[in-house]
């Protein structure tokens, strides 16, 4: 389980996260939505350790994030950044052996290895195993640094706009696998997302945030309503049944 309580984070005078509290329960896909600049990211960076909280506390399975050793954390979450931009060339079978650096410490055993196989067949990766990562579509390049992740074998996998930069069909397959690794592996998926029908056709749990604070939460059903979104994006927002799935449809 991972928990918030009063999370917050300023730089100078701008508080960008403020106050949030948040119980995110084992298993499937916990999806956090709001508009530029309200703090998901930033949470997300705060609950990984990738960012100094400024105030509050984030445990994990009651384990203080800020106390915990970097190795022992490590073996309980992963995330995948923004930001993937890396100053070395490397293979595809490359970045994924990198997951399994917090248990071998770059000596990697048969289990290792075991796991970095295991990662690259289900993202697909074995015909890309030798190409190096310049070499591959935006879609297939993603998907190495998702099997990076899962490489890394946590029980929770935080992802930050792990649909950027892909086009409608690498983005619908994206949410999928994440999908997938919730419903097969049993991991706790927790990924911010903008579009706000992804979250709603591929989530358990949505949390809506705006201007560093958590507006509402809970299921497609709670979240994805023309009231509960005009709150959170200043805009009206039809909502649709579409195949039993809550579309939203912002285009006037």
């Amino acid at each position: 389980m991972i928990v918030t309580e009063n999370l917050t984070k300023s730089y100078g005078s701008t508080v960008v996260v403020d106050g949030v509290d948040l119980t995110l329960t084992p298993g499937g896909v916990t999806s956090i939505i709001g508009a530029n600049g309200a703090g998901k990211s930033t949470v997300l960076s705060m609950i990984s350790r990738l960012l100094e909280m400024d105030g509050g506390t984030v445990s994990i399975d009651g384990l203080d994030v800020s106390r915990t050793p970097s190795a022992e954390l490590a073996k309980r979450m992963s995330i995948l950044r923004q930001d993937n931009h890396l100053a070395v060339r490397l293979t595809v079978q490359d970045l994924v052996a990198f997951g399994r650096y917090p248990h071998s410490r770059g000596r990697l055993t048969i289990e290792d290895r075991r796991h970095i196989a295991a990662a690259m067949d289900y993202l697909e990766l074995g015909p890309f195993a030798s190409r190096y990562l310049d070499e591959l579509s935006g879609g297939q390049r993603q998907r190495a640094f998702v099997a990076m992740v899962l490489c890394q074998d946590t029980d929770y996998v935080l992802l930050d706009e792990p649909l950027n930069n892909l086009d409608m069909k690498h983005s619908v397959s994206m949410m999928k696998l994440l999908r997938r690794t919730a419903d097969e592996l049993g991991k706790t998926v927790v990924v911010v997302v903008h579009d706000i029908n992804f979250a709603s056709c591929y989530s358990d749990h949505i949390v809506a945030m705006k201007n560093g604070r958590v507006l509402c939460q809970g299921s497609a059903e709670e979240v994805i309503t023309t009231e509960q979104l005009r709150a959170v994006y200043d805009m009206d927002v039809a909502v649709e049944i579409v195949g039993g799935r809550r579309i939203g449809v912002y285009y006037d």
